[in-house]
């Protein structure tokens, strides 16, 4: 250290070559940097005089603006008030006038490199902000306000602006009314000067008028820079006239971006003039596109601004009509590649450029800041001849338009839904895959957007259609997506609407499940997740998850927690016992299923129980271990239906459904997947497996005995039959206990009633004195 700040120079131009060489040499860079932080806090005042000598001795502009940019991170970290690195305060005045006068000097008079003059530039901006406000660097401003009155020099201009512009925004209470009189005709001449051919001195003057704006608190006084705007849309134009200068007029835009974001009223005045001139410059095509793109954050800055300026651009004539056209225009850049019809995955887009995402994103802030009211007219109108174009990227931009501007609109777009759904719907049979996928991307963003009343109203158009484009096999993508949006268009507040197109539906799920492509096969899955939640309203859809789990394997796991509930809801269901057996089939029964109460068929309900118990079976055995979490819910409905007298069928099923649920526990407990079971668990579930069925059937002969009175049971017999049917009471499962009672005759109910009744001793003893 000692050498590299000591009287000769040759060690400390090593330590800044080797500065400029760390970023390069990853090997080498920790240690450069450990060098310089210690000579930072170790000796600051010795590091700041040889960054200020050299910066005025050597001939080397890298060397230069090294220095410079060490000394610009010395200040900051000055600036920034931290005790470790507060530099500047441990400087001596001497060594602080030192830095202050060489980063003046070389600004002023002898630097030449801009890239060292933007080093030095931001030193000052630094050390400016924090020593102003205490009056510590008097002479600065009035240093400033020379450099622009009293030179010609141009880059001497362009930074006393630019630091002007950034002492406004860090300390613009100190800065701005003072001098804010008397730089505004600096301002104006600058703006207006044809004579002046530097582009960024005027750029930076309206750097400096934007910032100075923003920090005038009086609207009054704002209304008196007036003058300075169209001098400052002059500098953007005239930027723009020379190909050369577009990126400095890039940075003009960007300021003016700012100005509507922050002070929208300013441009109230002069609106027609300034909006007419950036929409002639999002429209150019001989313009580059980051510039267009500048030009139309601008307007769509103004337009979000309305908050706070209302009906502003309602003063511009046709705006909505000639900002929506030019939104929909950028729809256009997109190309028909070959990729994008074999993707594997719905985030490859393959052929969309820069500007078709771009202006998604753009109608989609626009329709919502200006809301339904003023945009639907006017898309439903451009997007109708675009729909009617010949050229396939116009009909992909109207149905991707829609999409994006529906959220905003919706409620106002609602009163065309039955013109929306036509335009959609004939889109469907558009000859290019592009402009189908676009319109089924339509219906899923309107099923969200328009829910319920798309899916009360029209359902019976829009289903057939997504179900035939998921039969489409010459486009798997289209396959997919229209999958996908069946999964949307299920999220109905009045699913039973749609219950008549489920069996379609899960049978072309079906199929698409035995594809090979991965986006096809996860979409179904999702279709399926969301008519599953409709099924559990509709036990007679069972059957159809039986295949699709048979199909599936183990991939159907993370289906079971939504289709258990109704299936085991399903094999619940009871018929009315005042039905004798005979005429079951035909008769109607009232039963709870879900949140309804639904009227069904004899026959139908027995039927209902049979798939249940044979798909429970199914799932069992498929699904093996992997089944244990559902073997406790499932056998509790299992184990009163091996005694159901009603269908035989029911009872083969869930005896068939017990012994595949032992196999699965057994499996489980073998591979240590059973949480919380061992062989222990086991023995006890076949143990209550074969107990229950047992107690169940003893439970219903003990009642008949019992009802029969005298002629079937001595004194000690009854006594014996109602203490068993005491202790079935007490140690059969809750929900097996309520599923067998649901099989009594209403007399044998009325004999158990009395029984369990708490007045148990009086209750036995009168029973015995019948018998």
């Amino acid at each position: 250290m000692e050498a590299i700040l000591g009287p000769d120079s040759e060690p400390f131009e090593t330590f800044i070559s080797d500065q400029m060489s760390s970023s390069e040499e990853n090997d080498s860079e920790a240690n450069n940097k450990s060098m310089l932080n210690m000579i930072k806090h170790k000796d600051p005042e010795s590091l700041a005089i040889k960054l200020c000598n050299f910066l005025n001795s050597s001939q080397n502009i890298d060397s230069r603006e090294k220095c410079a940019v060490l000394l610009s991170k010395l200040l900051a970290a000055a600036a920034a008030d931290d005790d470790l690195c507060n530099t500047w305060r441990n400087l001596s005045v001497s060594t602080q006038s030192t830095i202050k006068c060489t980063l003046l000097n070389r600004i002023s008079q002898l630097e030449e490199s801009k890239s060292v003059i933007l080093e030095l530039r931001g030193a000052v901006m630094d050390l400016a902000a924090s020593l102003i406000p205490d009056n510590n660097w008097p002479e600065l401003l009035p240093f400033l306000y020379q450099c622009l009155t009293s030179t010609s020099n141009n880059k001497l201009k362009e930074s006393a602006f630019l630091i002007f512009a950034q002492l406004a925004d860090d300390i613009g209470e100190t800065i701005v009314p003072n001098y804010v009189k008397i730089l505004h005709p600096l301002f104006l001449k600058t703006l207006n000067d044809d004579t002046l051919n530097d582009l960024d001195v005027r750029i930076a003057a309206t750097t400096a008028v934007i910032s100075f704006l923003q920090c005038i608190p009086s609207s009054h006084e704002k209304e008196q820079f007036q003058d300075l705007l169209p001098g400052m849309m002059k500098t953007l134009t005239d930027g723009l006239c020379n190909s050369d200068q577009e990126d400095a007029a890039k940075d003009a835009l960007d300021l003016f971006i700012e100005l509507a974001e922050n002070e929208p009223k300013f441009l109230r005045l002069q609106l027609v003039v300034v909006v007419g001139s950036i929409m002639e410059i999002a429209e150019a095509k001989s313009l580059e596109e980051e510039t267009r793109h500048l030009a139309i954050e601008f307007m769509l800055t103004l337009v979000e601004a309305r908050d706070k300026v209302p009906g502003m651009m309602k003063k511009v004539p046709r705006f909505t009509d000639s900002c929506f056209a030019i939104l929909l225009n950028l729809l256009l850049d997109i190309k028909d590649e070959p990729s994008w019809h074999s993707a594997e995955t719905e985030h490859e887009n393959a052929g969309e450029r820069d500007s078709y995402g771009f202006g998604k994103k753009c109608l989609g802030r626009f329709s919502k800041a200006l809301g339904g009211k003023t945009v639907a007219p006017i898309a439903i109108e451009q997007l109708s001849a675009y729909l009617d174009a010949p050229e396939w990227e116009k009909r992909h931009a109207a149905l991707i338009a829609l999409a994006y501007i529906a959220e905003g609109s919706s409620k106002v777009m609602i009163k065309y839904l039955e013109q929306i759904v036509n335009m959609v719907l004939h889109s469907f049979q558009d000859p290019n895959p592009r402009v189908r996928w676009a319109a089924i991307n339509a219906i899923y963003q309107l099923s969200t957007d328009f829910c319920p009343d798309l899916q009360e109203q029209y359902h019976n158009q829009l289903l057939p259609a997504l179900a035939a484009a998921m039969d489409d096999s010459q486009n798997p993508r289209l396959q997919a997506l229209a999958a996908e949006a069946v999964m949307n268009f299920c999220e109905s507040e009045k699913p039973e609407t749609l219950i008549p197109y489920l069996d379609g539906i899960l049978n072309r799920a079906f199929v698409l499940l035995q594809k090979d492509n991965q986006m096809v096969h996860q979409a179904a899955l999702n279709a399926l997740a969301a008519t599953a939640d409709l099924s559990k309203e509709h036990f007679q859809n069972v059957q159809a998850y039986g295949r699709i789990c048979e199909c599936m394997g183990k991939d159907f796991l993370p289906y079971l927690s939504t289709i258990i509930p109704p299936l085991v809801e399903c094999a619940q269901l009871e018929p009315n016992k005042t039905v004798s057996s005979d005429k079951l089939d035909d008769s109607i029964h009232k039963v709870k299923f879900g949140n309804e109460i639904i009227c069904v068929k004899g026959s139908d309900l027995l039927a209902g129980k049979s798939v249940a118990c044979q798909i429970l079976a199914l799932y069992a055995q498929k699904l093996e271990e992997d089944f244990y979490p559902w073997i406790s819910q499932a056998a509790s409905v299992l184990v009163p239906l091996l005694k159901f007298d009603f269908d035989n069928g029911v009872r083969e099923g869930a005896s068939a459904a017990l012994y595949f649920l032992l196999h699965s526990a057994k499996l489980a407990v073998e591979k240590g997947t059973a949480q919380g079971g061992n062989q222990l668990y086991l023995k006890q579930f076949e143990h209550d497996t074969e107990v229950c069925a047992t107690k169940l059937s003893g439970l219903n002969e003990c009642l008949e005995v019992l009802c029969a009175g005298e002629d079937l049971a001595t004194e000690e017999t009854a006594k014996r039959m109602i203490n068993l049917l005491r202790h079935f009471w007490k140690t059969v499962p809750a929900a097996t206990w309520e599923s067998a009672c649901s099989l009594l005759l209403p007399q044998q109910e009325m004999e158990l009633e009395s029984i369990l009744s708490p007045e148990e001793d009086v209750n036995i003893s009168m029973k015995l004195l019948v018998l």
